[in-house]
């Protein structure tokens, strides 16, 4: 079903999911990953604006990861 390089979008979204959690760029963020065909949706809030980039580059860097596709939103501070 998949080629010899190709990784299923499951596989896929645990690795990103492990990842992000191992890095710690997401721990003050609700950041949600949805994988179809290789391309990545990251939606969710962020609490700083400086955790976009590490975020969007550990899962770009993620082997199988075709593209990222950013929605991202910042918190309004109150």
């Amino acid at each position: 079903m998949f080629g010899r390089n190709q990784v299923s979008d499951r596989d896929l979204s645990k690795t990103i999911q492990q990842r992000l959690a191992r890095t710690g760029t997401a721990s003050s963020s609700k950041v949600n990953v949805a994988v179809q065909q290789g391309n990545v949706t990251l939606t969710g809030t962020l609490q700083h604006a400086i955790q976009r980039d590490p975020i969007v580059k550990a899962v770009s860097r993620v082997a199988g990861v075709r593209r990222v596709s950013d929605l991202l939103q910042l918190v309004a501070k109150k």
